[in-house]
């Protein structure tokens, strides 16, 4: 046990022996995984284009406006000043600025003296968009007193008015009955959403957050084909040879000490989930801890049978990263499975990661238990048996 550990801790020393190895070990791995799931919204997140308002007018009408697009399904208003909305737009944080200029009242509609103003970014199709959907809401507005206004013609042309007092007087009994038959109105589109399957609220963060965690560490775990290989050309494994020590001591020890850095890698990635990105890691931390053990002795085991066949620490170096790459995408750590042929997902059931990738999906996604993700853990496990039988029967000194 003493020589297993001698030699874990040997190799790493040899790894840290530059700080730059905690660019790869930690903060990449943070960084990536807050980029592309911290970053990423979650299913309660409004997704609709951001447009800026200015309501100088604060009428009424304005207030209608305003109310017609809260209600769109393209744009999400956002009422700022002038001054502000003007900053946005010429730093480019904003695809378009409705302004609704001070004067615009039912007078001026009746009128047809009532002019708005929209700015819109060049070629950009969000402020297209946002042009039709404000379009839509001033057509609403002003359609309830476009009939109101009708009304008042039908109505002076059988009967005039007795005084202006009474022909505004009817134009707003009218305008409000063509507004509440306007509200009470029934969608002429219905929106209707497909079921599927699975019966989960996705939330994308759990999935980057998971493949974030599998493609950063099995990298490393492949890369123990590089420290065979190193140790093969520094001529440490013909050395050995002079010693006590068995080759199972010296597969032991390297191989446990580099699952033993990837557990610990995990967790700090996972605990990162946990405090910073509110992710639910921690509702099963043994059936977390199974599967947790079980990529990282699959991957282990994968990167040993490389080591095996490699010739050179850079040859080593490189397949690693081009397998650790492929099988993460491949994999759904980057791109959820379901967005593949179904063909592609039957077919990438042969890799580890698809493997890793549902059992800690299972867990922080659907919110399944330690019985739910043993057959994924089995798998993982299988994988583990078959690729460090191939090493250590393939494994030689030279």
């Amino acid at each position: 046990m003493k020589k297993i550990f001698a030699i874990a801790w040997k190799d790493a020393i040899i790894r840290f022996a530059s700080s730059s190895e905690l660019l790869f070990f930690i903060i990449l791995p943070v960084v990536f995984t807050f980029l592309l799931a911290g970053g990423t919204p979650s299913g309660d997140t409004d997704n609709r284009i951001r447009l800026l308002v200015v309501d100088e007018a604060r009428t009424t009408v304005s207030e209608q406006i305003i109310g017609e697009l809260q209600n769109s399904t393209a744009v999400r208003p956002e009422v700022v000043s002038r001054d502000e909305a003007q900053k946005q737009f010429d730093e480019r944080r904003a695809s378009a600025v409705f302004i609704i200029p001070s004067g615009i009242d039912i007078s001026s509609l009746q009128n047809g003296l009532a002019e708005v103003e929209l700015f819109q970014q060049p070629n950009n199709l969000n402020a297209t968009i946002a042009e039709r959907a404000v379009l839509t809401a001033i057509r609403r507005v002003s359609s309830a007193i476009s009939a109101a206004q009708n009304a008042v013609k039908q109505r002076e042309a059988k009967q005039p008015f007795a005084s202006d007092v009474e022909k505004q007087a009817y134009f707003e009994t009218s305008l409000e009955l063509a507004q509440n038959i306007q509200a009470d109105a029934p969608e002429r589109v219905t929106v209707i959403e497909g079921t599927t399957p699975d019966t989960v609220e996705y939330d994308p963060r759990a999935n980057s957050s998971a493949g974030q965690l599998i493609t950063w560490v099995f990298i490393p775990l492949f890369g123990i084909s590089a420290l065979f290989a190193y140790e093969r050309q520094q001529g440490t494994l013909r050395r050995l040879l002079t010693t006590p020590s068995r080759k199972s001591t010296f597969l032991l020890g390297i191989i446990s000490g580099q699952v033993a850095m990837a557990l610990i890698q995990m967790v700090l990635l996972v605990g990162f989930g946990v405090v910073v990105m509110k992710l639910n890691w921690g509702r099963e931390p043994l059936a977390l801890s199974v599967i947790l053990l079980a990529s990282a002795l699959a991957a282990a085991a994968f990167g040993t049978t490389m080591g095996t066949f490699v010739k050179t620490e850079g040859q080593a170096s490189g397949l690693s990263i081009m397998f650790g790459m492929v099988m993460a995408l491949m994999g759904g750590c980057w791109y959820p499975l379901e967005l593949f042929p179904s063909a592609i997902q039957n077919a990438v059931k042969i890799l580890p990661t698809t493997w890793a990738m549902q059992g800690l999906l299972d867990l922080v996604l659907r919110g399944k238990g330690l019985v739910d993700i043993l057959p994924e853990a089995g798998v993982l496990l299988g994988f583990a048996v078959v690729f460090f039988a191939v090493g250590v029967m393939r494994f030689r000194y030279e």
